[in-house]
Order: C-alpha cells, then structure tokens, then sequence
C-alpha cells in the first residue's frame, strides 16, 4: 500500500496499538516463542511489534513503514515477490487486511512465497474481511479489488496445498474507526465472546 493510501484511508492511530495488543496475545497460541515470523503488508506494526516469538520480519512496500517497526523487528522493503528469506525458514506468516488489496497475480505472489518460506507445519494466519458480513461497506475502501468470505478463502488456501486449523468468521468488527473506545480490556473481553456482535473480519489460520 502506498502512502497516499496511508495519508487517507489508514491514517495512525496511537490507540489502535492497544486493541492490537489483546488480539496478538490471542493469536500467541499458535506462534510459539521460539518461533521465527514475518508479517506480510506489516501497516504501522501494530501486530507484528506486539506478537512475542524470537525472529520477527515485517515487510511492506511502503518504506515508511520501517519508522513504525520496534527495534526487534527486521524490515523488509520489498514487493511480495521479493521477500529475500531463507526456503523453508518461517514458522509463521501473518498478513492483516492484505489479501482484498491484491490482483491475482499478486496473490498468487503470495502464496508462491508462503509455500517457499514456510517449514512443513509452519502457519499461515489471515484477518480479513468477511464479505458475507460486509457487503454494504466493503467497497467504500477504493483499493479493494478482491472479495472473499470464509469459504472462498478456505477454498483458496486448500487450493494452494494448505491444510486448515482454524476458521473463525467473526472475528473483528470490519473497522477500528468506532464511537467505542480503543480498549485493551474491551478488546480482550469481546474475543472471549461466544457470539461477537459486529464482527465482519475473519480469522483463518492454515497449515503448509
């Protein structure tokens, strides 16, 4: 994402680091501290900053983004097919609100370089948006190209040869900009929800 798109649509916000906070804490359990990661298309690196785990990568074609990134973690400016990480290095690859921006080319990008990143077993973790939730407002982001709900992202990672862990399709509500405050304690207490009202972002998680 280039930085027109950071300067209108993501603009930083200061506050979303705690939101970010409980929802790392929830993603730990499938990254163990030893374990050595990279977050694809990494924004301000509210999560990638947050996730404990002993090699951390964030990479973005946006250089801007290094100003965000904790000292702890490596970035990487580069398109996603340009990655320069060691085969079969990865234990994990996360990518928050990425793949709606891609074209098929570059999604096929992506998974090109999960599979040649990640070891066997190693996690692939997505957060998107569900269409199935967010029909209305979906579009209003201009850089959307791509749509999926939970059962076309499951398809498509099947596809690329992942087995799937996890699928939530309520996960997140589609946007932080909210009249609710950005609470670490709220944030916490509605993943624990059985049922999350306004939830229109999934969680999916697969394995190579």
């Amino acid at each position: 994402m280039n930085q027109k798109y950071f300067n209108s649509r993501y603009t930083f916000d200061r506050s979303r680091k705690k939101v970010w906070r409980a929802i790392s804490q929830y993603l730990q359990r499938y990254i163990p501290a030893t374990a050595e990661i990279l977050e694809l298309g990494a924004g301000y690196g509210d999560l990638i900053n947050q996730i404990k785990a002993q090699k951390k990568y964030a990479a973005d074609i946006n250089p801007e983004v290094a100003n965000f990134c904790s000292p702890e973690v490596k970035f990487i400016n580069a398109p996603l097919g340009r990655i320069n990480l060691a085969d079969n290095s990865l234990d994990a690859i996360l990518a928050s609100n990425l793949l709606e921006h891609l074209n098929a080319g570059e999604t096929d990008a992506l998974f090109d370089q999960a599979n040649r990143l990640l070891k066997t077993g190693g996690k692939i973790i997505l957060i998107q948006p569900n269409i199935r939730y967010c029909c209305r407002e979906y579009w209003d982001d201009f850089t959307h190209v791509k749509a999926y709900s939970d059962v076309s992202l499951k398809d498509l990672l099947v596809s690329r040869g992942f087995k799937i862990v996890k699928v939530e399709k309520r996960f997140l509500p589609f946007s932080f900009k909210s009249f609710l405050p950005k609470s670490y304690w709220l944030t916490k207490i509605y993943l624990m929800l059985p049922w999350r009202p306004m939830a229109k972002q999934m969680l999916i998680i697969a394995e190579k």
